[in-house]
């Protein structure tokens, strides 16, 4: 399972309707959308799909941020449009990863 949130750094808030999408890397290299969800007013995806496969292996996955969408909802010119983040998951681990969100910068990690 996947879960992610936005803080908004510049304004130590969350991130409220920033569209994201969730991927997985097919065998032959192409990515499958598996569903998308739009932040909460905690800055939160609780609706991201499941990645579709169980059981013991790994998989890529994407998350892709809507920066531009909730930049331009705030009145702001979007420096970055989008946030793409792509890592490897263990099918049996449950994984967080959150997005820290400034105007000319982002960083991503690994959570709880």
């Amino acid at each position: 399972m996947i879960s992610t949130h936005i803080l908004d750094t510049s304004e130590g808030r969350p991130a409220t309707g920033v569209p994201v999408e969730l991927s997985r890397r097919e065998a032959d290299g192409t990515w499958t959308v598996l569903g998308s969800a739009e932040t909460d007013a905690d800055g939160r995806c609780p609706d991201l799909p499941a990645l579709g496969r169980s059981g013991p292996g790994t998989v890529d996955v994407r998350l892709v941020f809507d920066v531009a969408a909730y930049r331009r909802a705030r009145g702001e010119t979007p420096f970055f449009p989008e946030v793409r983040v792509i890592f490897t998951v263990d099918l049996e681990t449950r994984y967080h990863v959150p997005l820290l969100l400034n105007p000319y910068g982002y960083s991503v990690y690994r959570g709880s």
